[in-house]
């Protein structure tokens, strides 16, 4: 291969390289980046209805910090650890018999036969026999022991067997508020009037205007915690990267209601919303444009969840892309 073909495919090399690297900043362009997360209360594992605004639905979570459970999976892996964990009554048995059998082997090279190999080796067996017992007591309490501390197998009929709590389950207001609870409360439908719509469509602009500016205590202000971690952990990294994430002209072109309910002291509303707006991403240094064009008006279309305590404001809990 000729220098001047090798130059050709390093050159190849090095664009496909910088494209590949490109890939995550585009992916974290304004907030959210097209990604979902966030949580819907006793609803984040359930898809929100669908709207016209969002005839496809919405996108599942990919972050969230409600716990995702899978009963089936955890008892499988249990018992492909059960299986693979080795037995004491099963290594003792192997001991003895590999002591039994170096015994006849020892007699034969020493020329008294098989049997006399066990013979000299029976005085032992009474006291390896007590050892035995002791080590199986023992076995018993670790298995005792160990069993409460591993989860419940499975009933017959598949459902997991009942267990009371470890510790005080999180109360239904905090959890919901984080993201997480010990267990799904009885939900109701809620009404909602215009003047609920149109503090979402401030919240659309507030969201966007703070994630833009930076502004952490903006952030706080409209966002649940959970929200705010994640909102700060894109900032985070952009900053890390030498990047500005710059969003302007935020308009609510249309919106439907896709699910209003009650937990408990909560409100919830599941909103699709079709949006215009302009983003790019900077480099935080030189001003140059990364990522977008801070002229061109782009359409995105995601299902935004807002929750707020009974009588409070409102406050954006998840974003769901479209799907």
């Amino acid at each position: 291969m000729s220098l001047i073909s090798l130059a050709r495919r390093g050159r190849v090399i090095a664009v496909l390289a910088g494209a590949l690297l490109l890939v995550p900043i585009v992916a974290e362009a304004r907030p959210g980046g097209g990604k979902g997360f966030g949580s819907r209360g006793s609803r984040t594992e359930s898809a929100p209805a669908r709207t016209n605004t969002a005839p496809n639905g919405a996108q599942p979570f990919q972050r969230s910090a409600q716990p995702t459970q899978a009963p089936a999976a955890s008892q499988a892996a249990g018992a492909a650890a059960q299986a693979a964990r080795p037995s004491m009554a099963r290594n003792l048995m192997m001991g003895l018999g590999a002591g039994l059998l170096g015994a006849g082997l020892f007699g034969m090279l020493s020329g008294s036969g098989f049997f006399s190999g066990l013979a000299s080796f029976a005085g032992m067996l009474g006291f390896l026999l007590q050892i035995a017992l002791i080590g199986g007591a023992i076995w018993l309490a670790i298995r005792f022991f160990r069993r409460r501390s591993e989860p419940q197998m499975a009933a017959a009929g598949g459902a997991p067997l009942p267990r009371e709590p470890l510790q005080q389950p999180v109360s239904p207001r905090l959890g919901a508020m984080l993201g997480g609870g010990s267990a799904a409360p009885a939900t109701a439908p809620l009404e909602l009037v215009d003047a609920d719509f149109a503090a979402f469509e401030k919240l659309l602009t507030e969201v966007n205007a703070s994630y833009s500016n930076e502004d952490e205590a903006g952030l706080r202000r409209v966002t649940t915690p959970e929200m705010f971690g994640f909102f700060d952990e894109d900032l985070t990294n952009n900053v890390r990267k030498g990047l500005v994430d710059r969003v302007s002209d935020v308009k609510l072109l249309q919106g439907d209601l896709s699910e209003a309910w009650r937990e408990g002291n909560l409100d919830y509303a599941t909103v699709s919303m079709r949006f215009s707006l302009i983003n790019a991403l900077y480099e935080r240094a030189s001003g140059k444009v990364v990522d977008g064009d801070p002229a061109q008006v782009q359409e995105v279309t995601e299902f935004w969840t807002f929750v707020r305590e009974r009588g409070g404001a409102w406050k954006l809990s998840g974003i769901q892309a479209a799907g």
